[in-house]
């Protein structure tokens, strides 16, 4: 049962949205969804579990059928950019080292450069989505990656945000710190892919 606290501050976000319009996106204090978390598409026809023609042993039943997604990832040589297609979206990941200073979230003339390319993409794909998710390594405490992370996934939504201008677009903004890594955390090369930012969206329709 929600509580009479959630519904105040409910009415209140809401009073304030109409009031102001809507405020700028900012990392989450408490992100409780893992990046990537969309339903799969449907399938495209209904399977019949009782047709003859499938055979099946007895007692057996039919999973529940779904469309699988078809992944294409594309990885610079240097590793400083990672592209993963697949047939709903677009996920780009530019290594911390290629935005930020060593523990820093302040972002250079070259970084920005490269988030304005992605903000290019995101209108030709003519997307009202996006996602920023910032991750670290897991040298250090939890809590200061949990922190760093936030801030350099800020960080590079808000320079999309200024360089789209477009008030169509949701942003969802979160720091996920040394959760979800994509390499292994033992040697340096696994630790420097997984200090990243990803910008995620989906496809246009064809």
């Amino acid at each position: 049962m929600t509580s009479t606290p959630r519904l105040l501050a409910a009415a209140t976000l809401i009073l304030a949205t109409t009031m102001y319009g809507t405020t700028t996106a900012h990392a989450d204090d408490d992100p409780n969804d893992p990046p990537g978390t969309e339903p799969s598409a449907s399938a495209p026809v209904d399977v019949d579990p009782n047709d003859p023609d499938l055979k099946l042993p007895d007692g057996a039943t039919l999973a529940q059928a779904k469309v699988l997604d078809i992944k294409s990832v594309v990885e610079e040589q240097s590793g400083d950019e990672r592209r993963e297609d697949t047939n709903t979206s677009v996920t780009l990941a530019l290594q911390a080292e290629v935005l930020f200073g060593k523990d820093s979230y302040k972002l250079g003339a070259e970084a920005k450069s490269r988030i304005r390319g992605i903000a290019d993409e995101i209108r030709t794909q003519n997307a009202t989505r996006v996602r920023v998710f910032g991750f670290t390594d897991d040298l250090g405490s939890s809590a200061h990656g949990d922190v760093l992370s936030k801030r350099r996934a800020n960080a590079v939504h808000d320079v999309l945000s200024q360089s789209l201008n477009d008030a169509g677009i949701t942003y969802e903004v979160r720091g996920y710190g040394e959760q979800y890594p994509i390499a292994d955390n033992s040697s340096e090369a696994g630790r420097k892919k997984n200090r990243r930012v990803e910008v995620s969206f989906p496809r246009s329709e064809p």
